[in-house]
């Protein structure tokens, strides 16, 4: 069947798109500059860097208009970027000056494309867009603050550059396994970096992260190298599609890659927690055997659970290799048609071992993982 072609304003919208990503970050500079300029309040509730920003908008823009056509698809993206908002203090009368300035950088940096009936397009989108938000912002407001304080009551270094962090909220912090959540150190205030929930909820409220320490990364190298009990951190709202339908008796095929196995733990233990049999298998890489740092305890799993199968795939695969030695182990092991697959780790890993997966039959409505344009979605 053909797909259904695009609506007028969806077309605009993409044509628009289309024509600033080559000047993708002069344009939302432009924005900001824009923004700031109308009201220097706004620059407050945003970090001093704004490279990391400029970068989160322009791909929240390129969700935001592959969804366009999809009303369902594009309220859930957008109330779930509306809740992550709150954290920055964001409140309804700010959306539009936002989109005041939003109009102005496209128009200027789409001007090739711009005509008044693009204008409308993106004014009638904006609409919907800033109104679900403000929508789901206040709804929210009703019952959970806009953010979580959190003591680290634990603090292991696992290796020189990962650490396993335990805090203890403030208040009680509802959430789902395979869900993540965004974090703030207090040497780094308005810079927000993800990080997926390593258990199931316990019944003592605290929760388990698994930091590795990257590059000219603020946060990561804060959390793992700064960090310690009795330091407080600040938690958004969970956010994340990679959970477990317990209705299903259906078996789990689990990948996790580097820190990506934090998740996968924890919804092996909701499997655990829900009392039902149902086979896991458990795929778990690494580039090299020192990086299986959590690998005792996810064996610990495995002696207790009998239908808990645990693999582990080790390569020294260069970084700019295309596909990883995971994707492969998983369709050696195969067949899944019985299974539900979570992925959790690198992009690169998660995009190589969705194509594999599809290649070898796996519909891709069974396929679970939260990438790029899910943790924008979470205001990152």
């Amino acid at each position: 069947m053909d797909a259904k072609p695009p609506s007028p304003d969806a077309f605009l919208i993409r044509r628009t798109m289309d024509e600033i990503a080559p000047v993708a970050d002069k344009a939302t500079s432009y924005f900001y500059a824009l923004l700031f300029l109308r009201r220097p309040d706004l620059r407050d509730l945003f970090p001093v860097g704004m490279e990391a920003q400029r970068d989160r908008l322009f791909k929240a823009l390129l969700t935001a208009a592959d969804r366009i056509d999809d009303p369902a698809a594009l309220t859930e993206y957008l109330a779930q970027l509306g809740r992550g908002h709150r954290k920055y203090g964001t409140q309804a009368h700010d959306y539009p000056a936002v989109g005041e300035a939003l109009i102005g950088a496209l128009a200027r940096y789409g001007a090739a494309v711009w005509t008044s009936q693009t204008e409308a397009a993106w004014i009638r989108a904006y609409t919907v867009v800033s109104q679900v938000m403000i929508d789901a912002a206040a709804a929210d407001e009703q019952t959970a603050p806009p953010w979580w304080d959190a003591e680290i009551v634990a603090h292991e270094r696992r290796t020189p550059d990962v650490a396993v962090l335990t805090v203890r909220p403030g208040q009680a912090y509802p959430f789902l396994a395979g869900q993540y959540t965004s974090v703030q150190t207090p040497w780094w205030p308005r810079v927000w970096r993800h990080y997926s929930f390593a258990s199931a909820p316990r019944a003592d409220g605290l929760l388990t992260f698994h930091v590795r320490a990257v590059p000219a990364g603020w946060v990561s190298n804060a959390l793992v190298h700064r960090a310690g009990a009795g330091d407080v951190i600040r938690l958004g709202p969970p956010a994340g599609s990679m959970t477990v339908d317990h209705s299903s008796g259906d078996g789990l095929l689990c990948l996790g890659g580097g820190t990506g196995i934090a998740p996968i733990k924890a919804l092996v233990e909701d499997v655990a927690g829900h009392g039902v049999r149902r086979s896991v298998d458990v795929f778990y890489g690494a580039r090299h055997t020192r990086d299986l740092y959590d690998l005792d305890t996810i064996l610990a799993l495995k002696a207790r659970h009998p239908w808990l199968s645990v693999r582990t795939v080790v390569s020294d695969t260069p970084p700019d290799a295309r596909s990883g030695p995971l994707p492969e182990a998983v369709e050696e092991f195969g067949p899944w048609e019985a299974y539900d697959a979570y992925l959790s780790g690198p992009p690169g890993m998660i995009r190589s071992t969705v194509d594999t997966l599809v290649r070898i039959g796996m519909p891709s409505h069974r396929i679970r993982h939260d990438l790029v344009h899910e943790l924008v979605a979470a205001g990152d």
